[in-house]
């Protein structure tokens, strides 16, 4: 019962992750407009970091994670947060919110790639494959429309990137989830942001220009915006969902984020969505409900194949 309690719980933290992160591209977009990417994000996830901290040692009453958490949580904050964040807030100097959510999209491809090659555990099914072909696909078609901006230099390296950071995400999901599950994920969410946070603010006087800090009200309501929903409220969801859930699922978040960001970018800057976005949108979301159906079906086989184990353990 505890379990089918935990899986319920994680996927609605999934969708948590799914419609927040999917608004963080636009803030962040605004952020760095105004403040240096590495040393803004370096501030926002240090701060949103000690606080779930706190939270997790005073309202939790949890004990403080051992050296060794903080070691491997340490290695994960590197790949996730200064790599994954921080390089995806440099590349959106030069990217559009709406343009870099498509790029990330495609991080459940490299989780596949990188899943063949590392591990047999969650070897894809046609319906699997076919969902993500399906989601990469309706990504291209919104891609195709920008083709344009690859004539600028800035543009390009935004681009790359932000590919590099989609890369090192999917890499540092899949090796927390098979190598921690048995530490909390609340704490390992903490140590990863506050580690992370702190190599960019080392990486910082080598990367940011401190020429364009501006201390105005879209970087304060940008900080504390990205600080309680995209780092407190989503990374920690995130975090938990990668414990409960298959990594292939929760990777289908990328595919929603981009869907989110178009829809804001719409509403708030007025921002054209053609037919082919609206194309691209319905094929993206059949590839995510392919593989979903997919993992239910594996989900429901495996517990009638433990069920029938036990079954059989309980008549001998």
């Amino acid at each position: 019962m505890k379990n089918k309690e935990n899986v319920i719980t994680a996927y609605i933290a999934l969708a948590l992750v799914c419609i927040i992160w999917g608004t963080t591209y636009l803030a962040l977009r605004v952020a760095v407009t105004n403040f240096p990417p590495f040393i803004f994000s370096s501030i926002r996830q240090i701060i949103a970091g000690i606080i779930l901290l706190l939270i997790i040692k005073f309202y939790l009453k949890e004990n403080w994670p051992a050296k060794k958490v903080w070691l491997a949580q340490a290695f994960a904050g590197l790949l996730m947060i200064t790599f994954g964040n921080g390089l995806v807030a440099w590349g959106e100097l030069y990217v559009n919110s709406g343009l870099a959510s498509i790029i990330c999209s495609i991080m459940p491809i490299w989780v596949l790639i990188i899943n063949l090659f590392i591990s047999s555990a969650e070897k894809p099914t046609w319906q699997t494959i076919l969902g993500i072909t399906l989601g990469l696909v309706g990504i291209v078609l919104i891609f195709g429309q920008d083709l344009a901006g690859f004539n600028e230099q800035n543009y390009t390296l935004g681009i790359v990137a932000i590919v590099i950071a989609n890369i090192s995400w999917a890499y540092a999901s899949i090796w927390v989830k098979k190598h921690h599950q048995t530490s909390s994920p609340f704490s390992n969410a903490a140590i990863q942001m506050i580690c992370g946070g702190v190599m960019l603010g080392v990486l910082s006087p080598v990367v940011d220009d401190y020429a364009t800090i501006h201390w105005n009200e879209a970087f304060f309501y940008s900080m504390v915006y990205l600080i309680v929903f995209g780092s407190l409220v989503a990374y920690t969801c995130y975090a938990y969902a990668i414990k409960h859930l298959p990594m292939t699922l929760v990777s289908m978040y990328a595919y929603i984020n981009p869907l989110v960001a178009v829809f804001l970018g719409w509403i708030w800057l007025n921002e054209e969505i053609t037919n082919s976005t609206v194309l691209a949108m319905f094929i993206t979301l059949v590839g995510i409900y392919l593989v979903n159906y997919d993992q239910q079906r594996k989900l429901r086989l495996s517990k009638t194949i433990n069920n029938q184990k036990e079954k059989m353990e309980y008549a001998e």
